[in-house]
């Protein structure tokens, strides 16, 4: 199927508090310098303060990507879909070492990821909370089976790149901006490492 729900039984699903307001991110100017640290809530105040963060796109051996709702409890696009995982590094912590990190807190997996790019974005949610990022951009596959984080996660899909396109031009109301950035240039780009059966090992 080209757009299939996963269906969790009980013992699948974790409530693991991994995201916390006072973490101190990594701010960030547009050649991806450190100049600083502020906590995660203030970076993301107003048009937010530009940070380094990432996104990790995970899929399975036929080429469908691992999509996640957002928890109904997030600040920013509660209930939007976005790629498999993303998040930021901490203060002193390195960009390899974070990735690995919230891809397990979330969702259990451990697999090789293969940067693809990075990119600066400013994206406005409402009047007090925006994301304003330098986002670095991670491929991953995994056939594993998810342990899903509840605070970080309402829901799970498998779906197929095509498929993925279509809902996208017909409700991109549902999605996060960054993710529809990110999608649009890996489409764009790396359509061969897209392909069923293409190797994401770096």
């Amino acid at each position: 199927m080209a757009n299939r729900e996963l269906d969790y039984a009980v013992g699948q699903w974790t409530t693991e508090i991994v995201s916390f307001q006072d973490e101190p991110l990594v701010l960030v100017d547009e050649d991806d310098r450190e100049t600083g640290f502020l906590d995660k809530a203030a970076a993301h105040q107003g048009r937010g303060t530009l940070h380094r963060a990432f996104s990790l796109f995970i899929f399975n051996r036929r080429g469908e990507l691992l999509l996640q709702q957002r928890a109904a409890g997030k600040r920013l696009w509660p209930g939007y879909w976005s790629n498999t995982c993303c998040s930021h590094p901490r203060r002193g912590e390195a960009m390899e070492a974070a990735i690995h990190r919230r891809l397990h807190e979330e969702l259990g997996l451990d697999c090789e990821l293969r940067f693809a790019f990075k990119f600066q974005y400013q994206a406005q949610f409402d009047s007090e909370g925006a994301e304003n990022e330098l986002c670095w951009v991670y491929l991953g596959q995994c056939d594993d089976e998810p342990v899903v984080n509840a605070n970080e996660i309402a829901a799970l899909r498998y779906i197929s790149p095509e498929a993925l396109d279509r809902e996208v031009a017909e409700t991109p109301d549902r999605f996060t901006p960054w993710f529809k950035i990110e999608w649009e240039r890996l489409r764009r780009e790396h359509a061969a490492w897209l392909a069923p059966g293409a190797s994401l090992t770096p």
